[in-house]
């Protein structure tokens, strides 16, 4: 029984009949007009090369591929010879290889490569002859720096290799590909620096995309929750449009995965402190590049905690007020028919909904959803006395400085809602409450083996002072990381 689950486990091979072969690549793409299959003879034996219409360069099959067999002497042997002479001393391709499982042959038909089956051999010759459009490089619109590069990836994983490799001149650069989906079999690479990555976690990214039982990748997200462990609200999976900042992660031990067909790169493993951080921050002064990390943490509390702050106290502690903006906001309150927490939780909707229909709608569009929301939520409401001003101005700065931290912006969102609720029923003691659960959330929490928090807690002093809370110059930074690589493993994240 063992020996017999064993062979059907083994995957189907190549006829050595070219009658057979044809036979079996016409079923597969039945009614796909993009099948391409032309048919010759050499020396009295047929020969057959496949490819797919789109995916493929017609005059690189045409020069690199046709002409050379056309144009060729009698092609001694036959079978297995043949198609070795032909390798050997007729085509001129750069990329070959052989292949025998047609599974595989399949994938590479429908990744843009050619196939060459030659009658009486069970092999097949596989040409890379792709040639179909890809973008070229844009700069990222989620991504936008002021100082920075301005090329972003593309959808092609060749491309976003050789961006990487440009900017990276190194032979510790390793390019590792693998296949996701079980129908689509989309192909993912992993790309890390031999002897700075960790190879604990590079073995557990290589179990978790084996493990992967999608049936298709559409685009980077997909990856994502097989990527994290999925119990925190902040995630240790980042992602990024620009070389230049995966490059920057990649020297210091992180592990990106290309994803064909998105623009997207993962890094893993990814810290909480990094979504404060742009490259921008370290292609201006030190000083400045500090101010403005302090503001985006500033940002990132008043995002999270100010509405909910704002309903608790008005609603439970309206002595913490000063005794004029106390009379001014019961002013206002007392025009609108709603209490603190619903006028805040409406205008909260509101605005969101806004934002979803200025990104989902056509361009031409946007800015007329944009200036028909401000008219409506901004003055209208106000004048029609269905909000209070306060609530709309809290609002209002909570969602401009969310944007300050946009990588962040998801749980922000959540959060937000969360703290206006609790803020509500429990007061400022409620959301010092669920404060005390984002800490203990954020603290508990890790990505491959590495605290989520880190190097904030556990504490390390030099990190957090030249990395974290300030931003050293490029002097000291240079001068911290000739130690540490000097300390052998050191670099290596999770060690």
């Amino acid at each position: 029984m063992g020996k017999e689950a064993g062979a059907m486990q083994e995957p189907e091979k190549i006829s050595s009949d070219i009658e057979e072969n044809k036979a079996y690549f016409k079923k597969q793409f039945e009614n796909a007009m993009d099948f391409l299959l032309r048919e010759m003879e050499f020396g009295g034996t047929k020969a057959a090369l496949f490819a797919l219409d789109g995916l493929v360069s017609k005059q690189t099959i045409t020069l690199s591929i046709l002409n050379p067999l056309m144009d060729a002497p009698l092609i001694p042997g036959s079978g297995a010879a043949k198609l070795k002479f032909i390798e050997e001393s007729v085509l001129g391709s750069v990329e070959q290889a052989h292949e025998t499982e047609l599974s595989k042959i399949l994938e590479a038909l429908m990744s843009g490569f050619a196939v060459l089956c030659v009658d009486g051999c069970a092999d097949a010759l596989i040409f890379g002859v792709q040639g179909f459009a890809t973008r070229g490089p844009e700069e990222p619109q989620n991504e936008v720096m002021q100082r920075g590069a301005k090329d972003g990836f593309t959808e092609s994983f060749q491309n976003n290799m050789a961006m990487i490799r440009r900017r990276m001149k190194t032979t510790s650069l390793k390019f590792e590909k693998h296949t996701v989906g079980s129908e689509s079999r989309t192909p993912v690479v992993l790309c890390y620096l031999e002897g700075v990555a960790s190879p604990q976690i590079l073995k557990e990214v290589r179990k978790k995309l084996t493990g992967c039982d999608l049936k298709t990748v559409l685009g980077a997200g997909y990856l994502s929750g097989y990527l994290e462990r999925g119990r925190g609200m902040f995630s240790g999976v980042g992602i990024s449009e620009r070389p230049d900042v995966i490059c920057g992660k990649i020297e210091e031990g992180r592990v990106a995965l290309l994803v064909e067909g998105t623009p997207s790169v993962l890094l893993v493993p990814f810290l909480f402190v990094e979504n404060f951080q742009t490259l921008d921050d370290y292609l201006t002064r030190p000083f400045y590049g500090t101010f403005i990390r302090w503001l985006k943490y500033f940002s990132f509390f008043l995002s999270a905690f100010l509405p909910g702050l704002y309903v608790a106290i008005t609603t439970h502690h309206p002595e913490l007020l000063p005794e004029v903006l106390l009379l001014k906001i019961s002013e206002s309150q007392a025009q609108t028919p709603f209490p603190v927490m619903m006028e805040s939780i409406l205008l909260y909707f509101m605005y969101e909904i806004m934002r979803e229909a200025g990104l989902r709608a056509p361009r031409g569009l946007s800015t007329t959803v944009s200036i028909v929301g401000g008219l409506v939520i901004g003055d209208t409401a106000v004048s029609a006395g269905l909000v209070s001003a306060p609530s709309l101005l809290v609002i209002a700065l909570t969602a401009i400085a969310g944007y300050a931290v946009p990588r962040l912006y998801e749980p922000l969102a959540m959060l937000r809602l969360a703290f206006i609720i609790v803020g509500n029923f429990l007061g400022v003691w409620g959301v010092m409450i669920g404060l005390g659960f984002v800490l203990m959330n954020l603290c508990g929490d890790s990505a491959f083996g590495v605290p989520l928090l880190s190097p904030v807690s556990p504490f390390q002093s030099r990190p957090v002072l030249r990395d974290v809370f300030f931003r050293s110059s490029w002097k000291n930074l240079a001068r911290w990381d000739a130690k540490v690589q000097e300390m052998p493993g050191s670099r290596e994240i999770g060690q």
